[in-house]
C-alpha cells in the first residue's frame, strides 16, 4: 500500500543548502555565529533536534532572511 501521507511532521529547514550557497560556511562557522556547539548545528541540520526560536531567529539572521525562508513547520492532521 503507497501511504503519500508519509511527509514529516514538524520542523524541516533549508540550512546545509544556505549554507553552501553562502561561500560553503562549515557547520563550525555558523555554530561560532550562533553560539551553539557544532553538534548542535549538525543535528538542526539533519532534523534531529529542533532549535529554540531564539537559536531559530539566529540562525535566520546569519543568513539575513525572514525566519520562515530557513525553517518550515508541518503540523500532524
Amino acid at each position: 500500500m503507497d501511504n503519500r501521507d508519509d511527509v514529516k511532521i514538524g520542523i524541516s529547514n533549508t540550512i546545509r543548502t544556505l549554507r553552501f550557497l553562502h561561500n560553503e560556511m562549515t557547520q563550525k562557522q555558523l555554530a561560532e555565529q550562533i553560539g551553539v556547539t557544532r553538534q548542535t548545528v549538525m543535528a538542526i541540520e539533519s532534523n534531529k533536534y529542533s532549535p529554540t526560536l531564539e537559536v531559530a531567529f539566529k540562525i535566520a539572521e546569519v543568513f539575513n532572511l525572514p525566519l520562515d525562508e530557513v525553517f518550515t513547520y508541518r503540523p500532524g492532521k
